[in-house]
C-alpha cells in the first residue's frame, strides 16, 4: 500500500502544478497582428479572447477584406494559445512520471 500512497502525493502534487500553470496562462497574453499592424488581437495563453482592436482606416477596406483578415488574425493567436498551452502543460505533465499511467 506505500505504493498507492506515493502515487497519490504524486498525482496530487501534479495537480497543484497544473493549477499553478494554469493561472499562469490565464495571466500571460499573446498579441497577433495583421494587415500591418491594422488588426490587433490579444489572447491569453489559456485560450481566453481578450482585445481586439482595428485600424479606423483598414475599416475603410472592402469588406471582404476586412472579415478574413479578422477571421485569419482571430484563428492564429488561437492557434498560438493552443499550442504555448500545450506545450506548457506538457512540461508539467512530463516532470511527472507515474509507470503504467503516463
Amino acid at each position: 500500500m506505500a505504493g498507492v500512497g506515493k502515487l497519490l502525493k504524486t498525482a496530487q502534487k501534479m495537480q497543484r502544478s497544473i493549477e499553478t500553470l494554469q493561472a499562469e496562462l490565464e495571466a500571460r497574453e499573446i498579441e497577433v497582428t495583421a494587415a500591418g499592424g491594422a488588426v490587433r488581437v490579444k489572447v491569453s495563453a489559456a485560450g481566453k479572447f481578450v482585445a481586439l482592436s482595428l485600424d479606423p482606416e483598414f475599416l475603410k477596406e472592402d469588406s471582404k477584406v476586412v472579415s478574413d483578415t479578422i477571421l485569419a488574425a482571430v484563428q492564429d493567436a488561437g492557434k498560438q494559445a493552443k499550442e504555448l498551452n500545450e506545450s506548457e502543460m506538457q512540461k508539467v505533465t512530463s516532470a511527472f512520471q507515474m509507470p503504467g499511467i503516463f
